[in-house]
């Protein structure tokens, strides 16, 4: 019987996907699907119209509006006049050059990391691209996507390929079982506590181990959302039968007998069980609990048994105390019961039905505290229609949390959902930047959203669990 090859779903997807080597050593790589929205591509359309270039193939690309469109008032022409603005050059840029569009009178309208998966253009074995950090995201059904910049992405309208350096790849296994409480927004937050914010720099991280393995769809995508604030380029699961069940029936998922014969080719992108990898990290998802971060990135966090760690035990002291002097805490006070202003539950990190599902359990009976401003922002039209068939919606309101359309909203503050001054935020998204939120002076707390919930109606953070016993 022959031997397995020992290849990763890294190696497999990129040899694929070569179409030459070039003369820089780079390879150029065919891109299988190209998701855009309207940040980052405006100056790509304008570069294709001086060069008089169309789209290579533009039944490839979809495109949506996310970033910028508020998440309230949606009148048209928007208040902010860049808003406004960006939406009408996506718009006109869509129809000039045939791209299918989710506006905002679709149902299919969202984040763009949500509704890719959701409407089953994200399948394993395929490359994607998309001008945008947490494209890492759809990795979780065992394909290579990755993040690029506005010149990337006028390469990739123009030629469907990138021209790209291959990475290393880095296993890392979570074995054991997460107890209740501990959500995959703790798993990812621990990963990059351990290997640090640059520790995945030249590498994709392939994620296992029976944590793993056990996780939805919906889990693993928070997981993998945030490889790059870990410094991977890219971070993935291996395709299985929890990944062929959640795209079987999805709008754009092979139907049928082409189903079954996607599933063959699906699991033949799997690594190989002796599968060779450039390092491997093993972790214990029992010894998890509940974690926040207390800094200034997602690799500042702690425990919420934990103290807030002294300068002194990093490699790099002074961005611990650049984080403290910007966050207002004492090295060694408990991170418990810190205030907090504002609750976010939100973000293509964390604004799937599940991720709702979370926080409303915690949620239902119970009001937000008084002072604290609370918003529910689903990730997609489709995921919106269905928490308010479920009644999430009314869970959420009646406990005083402000009920949102889809949208980015205040992950990244390019629209009216802004944090003021000082405020603190409990937020379920993916970066704790300083200013990242809209106020030079606002503190991001990084967390699930079941802990987010928790801390609205607590005024403070608080241990998720006390609210399931």
């Amino acid at each position: 019987m022959a031997q397995n090859s020992g290849r990763t779903l890294y190696d497999k997807i990129w040899q694929s996907h070569t179409i030459d080597i070039l003369p820089t050593g780079q390879t150029q790589l065919f891109i299988g699907l190209h998701l855009i929205h309207e940040i980052t591509t405006a100056p790509a359309f304008d570069m294709l119209r001086e060069k008089g270039l169309k789209i290579a193939f533009p039944e490839r690309t979809f495109a949506t509006l996310d970033h910028i469109v508020p998440t309230d008032m949606r009148a048209r022409p928007f208040l902010d006049s860049q808003a406004e603005e960006l939406t009408q050059a996506l718009e006109k840029n869509v129809a000039q050059f045939g791209v299918e569009f989710f506006g905002l009178d679709s149902d299919k309208q969202g984040i763009v990391h949500v509704i890719g998966p959701q409407l089953g253009l994200t399948q394993p074995g395929m490359t994607l691209a998309c001008g945008d950090s947490h494209t890492s995201t759809h990795g979780a059904f065992g394909m290579l996507a990755f993040g690029i910049g506005t010149s990337q992405v006028r390469d990739v309208l123009a030629t469907q390929s990138l021209a790209m350096d291959k990475l290393k790849v880095r296993r890392i296994n979570v074995s054991g079982t997460l107890a209740e409480g501990v959500y995959a927004k703790d798993v990812i937050l621990n990963i990059i506590r351990r290997l640090g914010v640059a520790g995945g720099k030249g590498f994709a991280y392939e994620y296992g181990g029976a944590v793993v393995e056990k996780m939805s769809m919906e889990e693993r995508m928070t997981v993998c959302n945030m490889s790059i604030e870990g410094g991977a380029m890219a971070g993935y699961v291996n395709p299985d039968e929890t990944t062929f069940a959640f795209l079987k029936g999805r709008e754009f998922a092979p139907k049928g007998a082409d189903f079954e014969q996607a599933v063959a080719y699906w699991k033949s992108v799997a690594s190989d069980p002796n599968a060779r990898y450039d390092d491997v990290v093993e972790m214990n998802g029992s010894e998890i609990e509940p974690t926040v971060t207390w800094g200034i990135n997602p690799g500042q966090a702690v425990g919420i048994s934990e103290k807030l760690p002294l300068p002194e035990e990093f490699a790099d002291p002074e961005g611990a105390r650049k984080a403290y002097e910007h966050m207002g805490w004492q090295p060694g006070k408990p991170i418990l019961g810190t205030p907090v202003d504002v609750a976010f539950i939100g973000s293509c990190t964390n604004s799937r039905l599940s991720d709702l599902r979370a926080a409303a359990k915690i949620v239902k009976g119970r009001r937000v505290q008084s002072g604290v401003r609370a918003l529910v922002v689903p990730g997609s039209a489709a995921v919106k229609a269905l928490a308010e068939k479920e009644g999430l919606d009314r869970i959420f309101t009646q406990a005083g949390f402000e009920w949102r359309e889809a949208g980015c909203s205040m992950c990244l503050a390019m629209n009216p959902d802004k944090l003021q001054g000082r405020e603190i935020c409990a937020s379920s998204s993916n970066r704790n930047f300083i200013g990242r939120q809209g106020s030079p002076g606002g503190r991001t707390i990084l967390m699930s959203p079941a802990m987010a919930a928790a801390a609205a109606l607590s005024g403070k953070i608080v241990d998720v669990r006390e609210y399931l016993r």
